[in-house]
């Protein structure tokens, strides 16, 4: 599994284990926080929290690295929490200029859960703007996690899913604002038309 382009880096998986008691306990710890306080609507612990952590690889990209490439079906197995730098998820569709982008992304966000649940091409890409360092949670981890502990993993899954469809109403919202941005200018063309 690799998650980056390989024209930008070769080994993002040369990896360690965040576990506590191992050189990473201060990442673990971070990475813990981070998933119960920017993401309050997973609603995990503390020690739910370092349960997942438990699970995840630290990873480390450089600038300019595409951590998930739209329309990607190829490498849908895993999903990153930011701990530090910035990601710019953009997409082309609609777009007639290149890519658009919808966010940028910092410690906190998770980023690529929609097609570790549901197995779909990537929706966005998502390309490094500083060098980022991510917790990578793959599906055999989430896996392992669902065996061990299947109450925390419920509750992680849970959290996930009603982050998504929080994005998905929002994303609703944005679509009304821009269809109704659409029609006004479609009347001020036809306005504009009848003047000639």
């Amino acid at each position: 599994m690799n998650p980056a382009d390989s024209r930008h880096h070769t080994d993002p998986f040369s990896s360690q284990r965040l576990r506590p008691g191992a050189e990473a306990e201060a990442v673990a710890q971070r990475a813990a926080d981070l998933l119960r306080n920017c993401n309050a609507v997973l609603q995990l612990s503390a020690d739910e929290a370092l349960r997942v952590v438990a699970h995840m690889q630290l990873v480390n990209f450089p600038r300019g690295a595409t951590l998930l490439r739209e329309g990607d079906d190829s490498k849908l197995d895993h999903l990153l929490l930011l701990l530090e730098g910035e990601v710019s998820v953009d997409t082309s569709a609609g777009a007639l200029a290149g890519p658009l982008e919808i966010s940028v992304l910092g410690p906190g966000s998770i980023i690529g859960e929609m097609a570790l649940l549901d197995g779909a091409p990537r929706s966005a890409s998502c390309t490094t703007l500083s060098p980022v360092q991510a917790a990578v949670l793959s599906r055999n981890a989430l896996e392992g996690l669902i065996d061990q502990h299947p109450r925390v993993a419920a509750t992680l899954l849970l959290g996930l899913g009603v982050r998504t469809a929080e994005r998905l109403r929002a994303l609703g919202e944005h679509l009304q604002i821009y269809a109704k941005l659409v029609e006004d200018l479609q009347a001020e063309n036809q306005r504009l038309r009848g003047l000639r």
